[in-house]
């Protein structure tokens, strides 16, 4: 049964957005340079202000002359000093929290600044537009009769100079408001928990038993928590346990590997599936439609957005293009400019254009996570598309996959050598290996082309993961937790060659 009563406030607080959100579909690159604008006109007597004269700067074109493209390497002398305590050095307002990367593939850590501005109207006015555009397309909804299972990131806050750090999730955490906190599972002292292990046993003794209507977290560390929920309290689907389940939203990795084993647990045709593409950096996209993949490029969250095309990326033919001059269907590395004093900054994701009016967007994968050793251009979003139709056909299921070269040697051809771990093995992997090589041809036209007649890449080759060594692989790490995900593609062989070592010893458990 609906909660009319706090339906009717969350559908009252949408049409308070109603406007907003109308000003940036019907006029999308406008609110774009106003809001660029005003970040420069804010920051006009902060260090980066006065380095680049951000008091002369009227014009997108005068802003692109004087302010490079940055990674995080450029911008870390300037993170550390704010670390420090300094302030006024690339945001106007002081800035106290930095979200601590927890991604596998660098060995240091990563510090991204978190404004109160970002805060409040960039994470959370993305996490309250994601609950108003859900009950706008389900005004039946009963999401509010219960609550919300949250998994974040397993990671306490840690205090330094009046400076904080740690997990976006346990920032934004720390900092939500009270009506977030009621209605949301499992409290925020084991929503904090550090030691993976110990918060999987707890989240399930606290939540087990709540009127759960919708969860959020990553869909491969969610399906671990799921999965032990259900062997614990000998259930076999969650509707068992939370019979009044509705919605998931999800974000962090691709969720294709994994739609059909949700879809197994959560036997229910119209139940819903949200995808929200946010970081530490911000919160970019909302699934504003029921049943799509599509996200809508949020544009007024106090970040501006500019592009590079993959095709050209670290080339000397490199461009960038801003959001009036992107097409569809083009692979585009992103670069923001934040409400937190990121400038153009390159956050290492890649998206692709589905529409331009509005615009909408899928995640492609990343800049760093893709291979293109032999001219294949492969990208994460055909490696995902590709398993999983591989294991519809084959009705099988996997936990998690990365995929290497095997570069040429001598007159032997390169290939690509994947390992991947099973939920449920396909009959034959012979039959499986053929199959995702076919259809990775279909979904890429380019490694088509280089697997044509096994002229340039022999036929892909698969390793069978023994069970949990991708998690052993992460808690040697000590990786374990909501926000960590596994390099999907690498141009070089190192996570390969880690873990085809890993795969000989015995599981830790």
């Amino acid at each position: 049964m609906p909660f009319p009563i706090i339906n009717s406030i969350a559908s009252w607080v949408l049409k308070q957005r109603i406007h907003q959100i109308e000003l940036f579909l019907k006029y999308p690159n406008e609110v774009q340079e106003d809001l660029l604008l005003n970040l420069i006109r804010n920051c006009e007597e902060t260090v980066v202000g006065k380095k680049y004269d951000f008091a002369s700067v009227k014009s997108y074109q005068t802003f692109i002359d004087r302010v490079p493209v940055s990674s995080y390497e450029d911008l870390e002398p300037m993170i550390e000093e704010t670390r420090k305590g300094y302030q006024n050095i690339f945001w106007h307002s002081p800035i106290k929290w930095f979200a601590k990367s927890s991604g596998t593939t660098n060995a240091k850590s990563k510090f991204i600044p978190v404004s109160n501005e970002a805060l409040e109207d960039c994470h959370y006015k993305g996490s309250k537009d994601l609950l108003a555009m859900y009950l706008h397309n389900n005004p039946d909804s009963g999401l509010f009769l219960g609550k919300s299972l949250r998994l974040g990131g397993s990671s306490q806050i840690y205090a330094n100079n009046n400076t904080y750090f740690g997990d976006l999730s346990a920032i934004l955490i720390e900092n939500m408001p009270l009506w977030a906190e009621f209605s949301s599972t499992p409290s925020n002292k084991t929503s904090l928990m550090s030691e993976w292990e110990t918060k999987l046993a707890a989240i399930i003794q606290e939540t087990k038993n709540e009127n759960v209507t919708s969860f959020a977290g990553v869909p491969s560390w969610m399906l671990v928590l799921i999965n032990r929920m259900l062997h614990e309290e000998g259930k076999t689907n969650l509707l068992e346990l939370w019979p009044n389940l509705e919605v998931y939203f999800h974000g962090g990795v691709s969720f294709e590997p994994y739609r059909e084993q949700y879809q197994k647990i959560i036997p229910k045709a119209e139940f819903k599936y949200y995808e929200i593409y946010n970081a530490s950096e911000g919160f970019f996209a909302i699934q504003d439609q029921n049943f799509s993949s599509d996200l809508l490029l949020m544009l007024d969250y106090g970040i501006f957005y500019e592009f590079i095309p993959m095709d050209t990326f670290g080339t000397s033919a490199q461009k960038i293009v801003r959001l009036a001059e992107v097409e569809r269907d083009k692979n585009y590395a992103v670069v923001i400019t934040t409400n937190s004093g990121l400038w153009r900054y390159m956050i290492g994701d890649t998206v692709r254009f589905t529409s331009l009016n509005p615009y909408r967007i899928r995640v492609s994968g990343r800049t760093k996570h893709f291979i293109n050793v032999f001219g294949e251009e492969l990208m994460v979003e055909n490696t995902d598309r590709a398993l999983a139709e591989t294991c519809k056909q084959l009705q099988c299921e996997i936990k998690d996959y990365t995929v290497a070269p095997i570069f040429m040697q001598d007159k032997e051809k390169g290939a690509h050598e994947w390992m991947i771990e099973f939920a449920q093995k396909p009959e034959s992997i012979e039959t499986f290996a053929k199959l995702l090589d076919e259809t990775l041809q279909s979904l890429n036209s380019d490694y088509e082309a280089k697997r044509y007649n096994n002229m340039t890449l022999n036929p892909l080759k698969v390793n069978v993961a023994r069970e949990n060594l991708f998690y052993d692989w992460l808690k040697e790490r000590n990786k374990l937790g909501g926000q960590n995900k596994i390099p999907r593609l690498s141009n070089q062989r190192d996570y390969l060659e880690q873990l085809l070592g890993l795969q000989q010893t015995p599981h830790f458990l």
